[in-house]
């Protein structure tokens, strides 16, 4: 795990962006990550909630979230979007 690279346990549903999203912490700054609740679909199968979801593939996610910021993977929003 990469030291610079911090989550903290704090995920919300945006129904906005019809996704959960989580903070990171990098270097001493906040990034924001998200996946569609599509995106946890196609990854874990169906789910009636994708909040718990998230939380019950929190470890994994977050590893894919990790490579994404190394690889510096951000949107014009500086948003972290996993697929």
């Amino acid at each position: 795990m990469n030291q610079a690279i911090q989550f903290v346990d704090r995920e919300w549903w945006d129904d906005t962006k019809q996704a959960v999203c989580f903070p990171a912490m990098v270097n001493g700054f906040q990034i924001i990550c998200a996946i569609s609740e599509r995106s946890l679909i196609l990854r874990f199968g169906n789910t009636d909630d994708a909040l718990n979801c998230f939380r019950l593939n929190r470890l994994d996610l977050e590893d894919v979230a990790e490579q994404a910021i190394e690889n510096e993977e951000e949107d014009d929003q500086g948003w972290i979007w996993l697929s």
